[in-house]
């Protein structure tokens, strides 16, 4: 069996449990903002969601796919560069889910020596579905979909901050050239989400620096297998230890890359 067919059965077993995670924590999810005052308050209130899903989450994938690890933390920059591993998490959006808004899912990629191979991507409140395997392409709700065609001044550019930033003043800089050049830029949600939506077409580019693999493998593979470019911000193959990541569509990517490049 060679790994696309090995990875084409697989994805439809990696999406009932995205949809059985997603209605778990859909049924505990509210449209008024978590009443928390501070920190402390804020994290006890998500954990008392995010814990019993996220061994849910765990659990289902580990019995699908029993020679795959998991991820100790969905925060984590740290994937494993031998073997396979899951990394997943059950509310991806944590803080769109605490503000009582619709922009958070379920998200999982299965990473093989380093390299994402398998990606879904489940937002029950939007019902969004990417899916998409090592060259099998994308999908989003089972349709086909490729990147844009746009120039870079008319294109929708989307960025975030990661918890683990370490160029804060290469974020800054890099978001004042960037609305020099752009029809927009925006942040329109969790970062998997933006990712995956520029292999759609929503979005026609997304840059971010810092370390935040966790977060990145799933939509680079969907963004990937949809025709974008994915790169470091200088251009440079992205694997999951770069310090930065630019997924954008093939006809902007080398422009996004100049700006970039470019002090405001």
């Amino acid at each position: 069996m060679n790994g696309h067919s090995e990875y084409q059965e697989l994805l439809p077993q990696a999406v009932e449990v995205a949809h059985e995670v997603g209605a778990h924590v859909e049924a505990r999810h509210s449209s008024t903002p978590v009443a928390a005052d501070d920190m402390s308050a804020v994290l006890a209130a998500f954990h008392t969601v995010d814990d019993p899903a996220a061994a849910l989450l765990r659990r289902r994938l580990g019995a699908i796919r029993p020679q795959a690890v998991s991820a100790d933390d969905e925060l984590g920059p740290v994937v494993a560069m031998d073997g396979e591993m899951w990394v997943c998490d059950a509310i991806d959006g944590a803080v769109q889910f605490l503000q009582g808004l619709p922009y958070w899912g379920v998200s999982i990629a299965l990473v093989r020596d380093g390299e994402p191979v398998l990606a879904v991507l489940w937002m029950p409140r939007l019902d969004l579905l990417y899916t998409a395997i090592i060259g099998g392409g994308a999908r989003l709700n089972g349709r086909p979909v490729t990147a844009s065609r746009k120039k870079l001044a008319a294109a929708l550019v989307c960025t975030s901050q990661p918890p683990f930033n370490t160029e804060p003043e290469r974020a800054g800089t890099s978001l004042t050239a960037m609305l020099r050049h752009t029809l927009a830029v925006r942040n329109l949600g969790p970062t998997s989400l933006q990712i995956a939506q520029v292999a759609s077409g929503h979005v026609d580019a997304f840059w971010e620096y810092g370390e935040d693999a966790n977060n990145l493998l799933p939509g680079a593979l969907i963004a990937r297998e949809g025709g974008a470019i994915v790169t470091d911000a200088d251009g440079n193959p992205w694997h999951p230890t770069s310090t930065s990541f630019l997924a954008a569509a093939p006809t902007l990517h080398a422009d996004v890359l100049k700006v970039l490049g470019t002090p405001p």
